[in-house]
């Protein structure tokens, strides 16, 4: 298995491997990743064996990273060879980052049937090179036929942590895990396992907006921020650059501001909480403004761009937290949209690619 870079590529792939394992207790797994990526941390955790590559994504802009991108790409591939050649897999699965592209590369030359899954609604460069040639895509968005070829899509939706599928009864227990008043409201700000300027600096600044309205504060700042914005914890705000326990700090939020990555938009569907989506603008072809739109079009979630957040933000937010039943209708209508059976129905189509 491989998916690296971001949370958003490393909790399907760590999902997808959990439901195989429980199908085939016996069975060996295998992730390769980036090897300076946060994966080589999160997958060991999660109780899995990973091997790097010394694999990088091409920068926007002239850099040394960009000429060493040649070296790293051939050196990958050979390593990608050796990794299959000694593993010798009944199936290579990729979740998308740089990683995944060498990795599914050498098993497609060697033979060996391969499945992609697609998490965004605007597929990034190595999934559509790779789609080329995977025997199964699976995605979660429809409309992904001038991305890859009709024949091998599956719409299945992301797969999502099986402890998020599990909040009931756990409120009581996040307040206390994140030491929070039981009878005040919280408010779950997420900019993504590596953080959001733009997100960072709005709740900065809205500190004391945000304790007028009475509210508590779990703020993943990301790791690239946290030593900015660890100043800011205080008796209402807990700053952090990773949430290792997203089920209990879903269950603890009333109200959540997120970025719109694929895995966050489909993790807010399952767990059902009012959302501000703030979509990042600097991804390709804007697909995450794409994935919030899926959920404000259904009435299930309110999406701000960065650029309208100085004039709009605090007048929405304040409409928003101050009246229940609006709250309670993006609950109702974001769980509509939810897709919980995606981690069964991908391994599925995996067992699918192994017992023909």
């Amino acid at each position: 298995m491989s998916g690296g870079g971001t949370g958003g590529h490393i909790y399907p792939a760590v999902a997808i491997a959990d439901e195989l394992r429980s199908r085939f207790p016996d069975a060996e797994f295998l992730f390769v990743g980036a090897s300076d990526k946060m994966e080589m941390q999160k997958v060991p955790q999660a109780g899995y064996r990973i091997i790097g590559l010394w694999i990088a994504g091409i920068q926007r802009k002239l850099t040394f990273q960009n000429a060493m991108f040649p070296l790293k790409l051939i050196s990958s591939l050979w390593k990608s060879r050796s990794i299959i050649n000694n593993f010798r897999p009944d199936v290579v699965i990729g979740t998308g980052g740089f990683a995944s592209g060498p990795l599914l590369q050498a098993a497609v030359s060697a033979g060996i049937p391969t499945l992609i899954q697609e998490q965004n609604s605007y597929p990034g460069i190595t999934n559509k090179l790779l789609g080329r040639k995977a025997n199964r895509i699976c995605v979660a968005y429809p409309n992904l036929e001038r991305f890859f070829p009709a024949s091998k899509i599956i719409l299945t939706g992301n797969p999502v942590r099986q402890d998020l599928m599990e909040l009931d009864g756990k409120r009581t227990e996040g307040r206390e895990f994140f030491n929070l008043d039981p009878n005040r409201k919280v408010l779950l700000v997420l900019g993504g396992s590596l953080g959001a300027r733009r997100i960072n600096q709005l709740v900065a600044s809205q500190r004391t907006f945000f304790a007028a309205n009475g509210l508590q504060i779990i703020w993943q700042c990301g790791k690239l921020y946290f030593d900015d914005y660890q100043t800011f914890a205080s008796d209402d705000v807990r700053v952090m650059p990773f949430i290792e326990k997203m089920d209990l700090a879903y269950a603890a939020a009333d109200i959540v501001i997120s970025r719109a990555g694929a895995s966050s938009v489909s993790e807010l569907c399952l767990v059902g909480k009012p959302v501000i989506f703030i979509p990042s603008p600097n991804v390709a072809e804007d697909h995450q403004a794409k994935n919030a739109r899926a959920i404000t079009d259904a009435g299930g979630a309110i999406m701000l761009r960065e650029s309208e957040l100085d004039t709009q933000f605090t007048v929405t937010f304040s409409a928003l937290i101050a009246d229940q039943d609006k709250m309670n209708q993006l609950r109702i209508n974001i769980t509509k949209l939810a897709m919980p059976d995606a981690t069964r129905r991908i391994a599925d189509e995996v067992e699918k690619l192994i017992k023909p």
